[in-house]
């Protein structure tokens, strides 16, 4: 029996070993995601065998889908603990990039550490001397071949060697203690052979894709308190509204369905089966896609809303929802792209106890499935070509995973300004494999976690786990969703839930007027929709009423404006309290820019909740030592406190002293 030899690789191998690496999604299968100005956080474990030193860097550079990639560019990577590396670099263009680690031996690393061992202990040097010259004389070769060359690090170089060649130890010293040393010899020092890790992709999103706060209403409903019973409202309408959503905070204006609504089977108030003569329907029973609905306006009127949104700080996001009505024109001209049941109709939408007779749900399954991609991705297009460049997506999870990954890589391959925000609560997987193949950001179950241990948990899970691909946009209600707590809570528990949401998650929206006014009343005990919802009919919002929480929404979005913590999810923090009444947690930002912020939340909303917070100083990165002294600025409530050291005492009574304190913490001195 003879055996096969195993061949011996061509080149020496490194001795370095690069692993784990971050940020990294499924081994690289998916891109992670990051956002203009915000750093990219890499890390790897870096070793080799033995005790020779070593070092690493990262390498990066702009590789968009389509077109040519861009040069290389590299920092140095630091060491933390235990054979953990990190750097970070900034992206400055939209789209793809690519990173890879490399890592090597450092002989003069190595060297250093040896001779000055051996000078401390008094130990001759002569030799480590002569192969120091040998060293920095090779350190100047490539210096002196690099171009164009670096004037300064020659000179540099010439006299670290000089030090050598004289062989006092105290010089070699101050050598070595300048931090010219360790920048040259790392980027002159021979890296062969290196170690290079697996190049790795990172999407690049406009800061609104990690940072937004996004308001929705239906603009067919009248807000003025004049109008009359079955009043409809225009786009143009929507304009005189655009004030009044700037001056709250909110930077993404939401539309439900523009589109013209279809006549056959359409849907009648409180999701009624029999629609009267002046029923308007649900604007998601969808009779083309690429049409602007009569009574609303006309593409010209979206354009105009567009142009005026912006000259108020606000981006004009629109619904994507991809199923039709029966009078829809693919239903008679692509019959094949609906599912047919076993007596030739096309089956409605169902969601049992839930009929949707006024909507057809698109097979995925079938034959003409290109051709069907092909007018999908051809609608998103549409809209994208008259201005609009961000999508909440109705029901992703019902629609192929495979052409949502085609279809937004390659219409973000062209505009990689493009946003995608799904709205999808279904299984977590399913969640998050929407968010890996290419959706910018996610609703979420905030709804539905209420006490601390909930909240902590999942926001945990959501800042560590899943951070690096799922973006979470939280929403205390949205026109499907008015949750037990809302209805029977009242105005605090309003207040509460968006203290939470605004500080909490990075994004957030809201369904307005609707939650600022306290719409509370489900059509029937045990249900989460709407009485007399709008997705069935218009309402008349009066927005003079004094139980509204307009003034708290607008100072949260002006907090979340001003402090670049509560900009990022990455850095949430949640600390300990005596009651399970209240939730602390703190966030700073990753630049160091602004101050650390520490939320503490009142849950109940209606009764004083009060105990100690435990919490090292430490964590706000201000020099703090575990017994210092240091303030807090309330800025949500007003007023500031001293506090000093881990436990400090809080009491939060909602007639008195506010539903929740949103800190910013400085040391004594400033």
């Amino acid at each position: 029996m003879t055996s096969t030899p195993i061949k011996m690789p061509k080149r020496r191998p490194s001795r370095v070993v690069v692993e784990p690496v971050a940020p990294v999604v499924d081994g690289g299968r998916f891109p992670a995601k990051a956002a203009l100005g915000e750093p990219v956080f890499v890390a790897a474990d870096v070793f080799g065998e033995g005790h020779d030193a070593i070092d690493a860097a990262v390498r990066w550079r702009h590789a968009p889908v389509v077109g040519e990639a861009g040069p290389w560019e590299q920092t140095a990577m630091e060491f933390v603990v235990n054979d953990r590396w990190t750097a970070s670099f900034v992206p400055t263009e939209l789209g793809r990039y690519q990173y890879e680690i490399n890592a090597w031996s450092d002989p003069v690393e190595t060297w250093r550490h040896g001779i000055e061992a051996k000078a401390d202990a008094g130990v001759d040097i002569t030799v480590e001397r002569l192969d120091g010259e040998r060293i920095v004389d090779a350190l100047l070769a490539a210096a002196r071949k690099t171009k164009p060359v670096i004037a300064d690090d020659v000179e540099t170089l010439e006299r670290f060697r000089q030090a050598l060649a004289d062989g006092d130890p105290a010089t070699l010293h101050e050598v070595f203690a300048d931090g010219a040393w360790a920048r040259l010899s790392h980027r002159y020092v021979d890296r062969k052979p290196t170690a290079v890790s697996a190049k790795f992709d990172v999407d690049v999103d406009p800061e609104r894709g990690r940072f937004s706060s996004w308001y929705e209403f239906f603009p067919r409903s009248p807000w003025h308190g004049d109008a009359g019973p079955g009043d409809h409202a225009t786009l143009r309408d929507a304009i005189d509204r655009l004030e009044r959503v700037e001056a709250m905070g909110f930077d993404v204006l939401y539309l439900p369905p523009i589109h013209p609504i279809g006549e056959v089977n359409r849907k009648g108030r409180n999701n009624s089966t029999e629609a009267a003569p002046d029923d308007v329907g649900s604007p998601w029973g969808i009779a083309d896609h690429t049409a602007v609905h009569p009574e609303l306006g006309t593409l010209a009127d979206v354009t105009a809303l567009i142009a005026a949104a912006r000259e108020h700080g606000l981006e004009l996001a629109l619904d994507i929802a991809f199923q039709c009505t029966p009078d829809h024109v693919w239903v008679e001209e692509h019959p094949e792209w609906f599912k047919h049941r076993a007596d030739g109709s096309i089956q409605f939408a169902e969601n049992p106890p839930k009929k949707y007779q006024d909507i057809y749900p698109i097979d995925f399954e079938t034959d003409d499935w290109e051709a069907l991609w092909a007018e999908l991705a051809g609608v998103i297009r549409f809209w994208i070509d008259r201005g609009i460049t961000i999508f909440r997506v109705d029901n992703p999870h019902t629609k192929a995973f495979a052409f949502w990954e085609w279809a937004l890589a390659s219409i973000r391959a062209d505009h990689p300004e493009a946003i995608f925000l799904a709205e999808a609560f279904t299984r977590p997987r399913v969640m998050e494999r929407l968010a890996k193949i290419g959706f910018n950001q996610s609703y979420t179950y905030f709804a539905w976690r209420r006490s601390a241990w909930e909240l902590r948990e999942y926001f945990t899970d959501l800042s560590t786990r899943t951070v690096d691909y799922y973006r979470p946009n939280a929403w205390p209600n949205t026109p499907d969703i008015l949750t037990d707590q809302l209805q029977h809570g009242g105005r605090p528990v309003f207040a509460v839930r968006a203290v939470l949401a605004a500080t909490l998650s990075a994004n957030w929206g809201i369904y307005g007027p609707a939650f600022e006014l306290v719409e509370q009343l489900a059509i029937r005990p045990g249900s989460e929709e709407y009485l007399d919802s709008e997705k069935y009919q218009t309402r008349q919002w009066d927005l003079t009423s004094d139980a509204s929480l307009e003034p708290l929404i607008t100072k949260l979005n002006r907090i979340r404006q001003e402090q670049p913590a509560l900009r990022h999810l990455r850095t949430l923090q949640f600390h300990d309290t005596d009651s399970e009444g209240l939730l602390c947690f703190s966030k700073t930002d990753p630049m160091g820019d602004g101050d650390p912020i520490l939320v503490i939340v009142n849950l109940n909303g209606y009764e004083p909740h009060s105990g100690h917070v435990h919490i090292d100083p430490r964590t706000f990165d201000l020099g703090l030592g575990d017994d210092d002294d240091f303030v807090l600025d309330d800025l949500l409530g007003g007023g500031t406190y001293r506090w000093r050291g881990w436990h400090n005492f809080v009491a939060l009574d909602p007639g008195r002293t506010g539903y929740a304190h949103v800190f910013a913490v400085r040391p004594t001195d400033r």
